[in-house]
């Protein structure tokens, strides 16, 4: 390979990454619950354009009052894993029918999760497209997986690298802490 050629590929290579911000990446949510401890996990799965997985997280909340509480807790942690990304369009997908319809209207919520999705909108300005879509439980599962062995364990863990995909039905291979 000539060193023109090396030029011209890290220039095309240089162009995808900075594109990248610029395409709509999906990140799918999930929570679990522990109603005796007041805890919850959430489990954040960022997938690109062709299904890759580029990002995994996961958060521990603690003085978590209902299961419809976590979730908008996971809701809210896509939101700000999306922005500290630096992702422009995205959509943001859970299995809680009311966390996304609370999450996709501009009326204030004045229910028990009414902060949380308050907190949610406020973010909504930091893309240029975000949408919010409900998607079946079947379709969120490795997110599930995530957040419901991180409540076991008691343990964040986040990932940011690509993983192959035979690995997306179990949750192997990550980092055991957090990056520095």
């Amino acid at each position: 390979m000539t060193g023109r050629e090396l030029s011209q590929r890290i220039q095309r290579y240089m162009a995808e990454l900075d594109g990248l911000g610029e395409r709509k990446i999906i990140f799918n949510f999930d929570a679990t619950f522990d109603k005796r401890n007041s805890k919850s996990a959430s489990g954040l799965v960022v997938r690109g354009l062709m299904g890759a997985i580029l990002a995994s997280k996961i958060v521990l909340h603690n003085n978590v009052s209902s299961p419809f509480a976590a979730k908008a807790y996971a809701g809210l942690q896509a939101i700000t894993l999306g922005i500290s990304m630096g992702i422009l369009s995205v959509a943001i997908m859970g299995d809680s029918r009311t966390v996304i319809k609370k999450c996709q209207t501009t009326k204030p919520d004045k229910s028990v999760i009414g902060a949380i999705i308050r907190d949610i909108q406020s973010k909504k300005s930091h893309f240029q497209e975000i949408n919010f879509q409900f998607i079946h439980r079947s379709e969120n599962v490795y997110a599930h997986k995530l957040a419901q062995e991180a409540l076991e364990k008691g343990e964040d863990l986040h990932l940011m690298r690509v993983v192959s995909d035979h690995n997306r039905s179990a949750p192997e291979g990550r980092w055991l802490r957090n990056p520095d």
